[in-house]
């Protein structure tokens, strides 16, 4: 299953960038033999439309357009559920397993994310009920991700 990380808004050069750029390239090296490759990150610039449900909207339609038939979509939204890491690693291998081919992992802009994409989303899911920056986001998706292959593979990276 080849995977793509969607953010809304980009990602400055810094320690932010080089850390998710970590985690995201252990992930490439490591999810293959799982058959979770991390295929690319694709940051789309955030609306300019003059409300929140227009710039919902026109995020969410950039979001279509990257998404291939069948795609697996999971956003990230503070109001989604809260698995803990092996849930979350049994997620990606669930849809794996049912022969999906790609999956979109969702991170919204500053307005959240449009409500017809969550009627959608194969899952909805949180980092907590706080509200994170986009930077810290972008790593903990990162993270999260390598630790599900990580948890996958029986690597003792997940100690827990």
């Amino acid at each position: 299953m080849r995977i793509t990380l969607f953010a809304v808004g980009r990602l400055k050069a810094g320690p932010e960038s080089e850390l998710s750029g970590r985690y995201l390239d252990r992930l490439a090296k490591a999810g293959g033999a799982l058959g979770l490759d991390f295929a690319r990150t694709v940051e789309v610039a955030e609306s300019r439309a003059p409300t929140a449900d227009l710039r919902k909207k026109d995020e969410a339609a950039q979001l279509d357009r990257l998404l291939a038939d069948g795609a697996a979509l999971i956003l990230l939204d503070e109001r989604g559920k809260t698995p803990d890491s092996r849930g979350f690693a049994d997620l990606l291998a669930r849809l794996r397993d049912d022969g999906r081919r790609d999956l979109v992992v969702a991170i919204g802009g500053a307005d959240g994310l449009d409500p017809e994409l969550h009627a959608r989303a194969d899952a909805v899911i949180s980092f907590g009920r706080m509200t994170w920056p986009h930077q810290l986001v972008r790593i903990m998706a990162a993270e999260q991700l390598y630790r599900a292959v990580t948890i996958l593979a029986g690597h003792p990276y997940h100690r827990a």
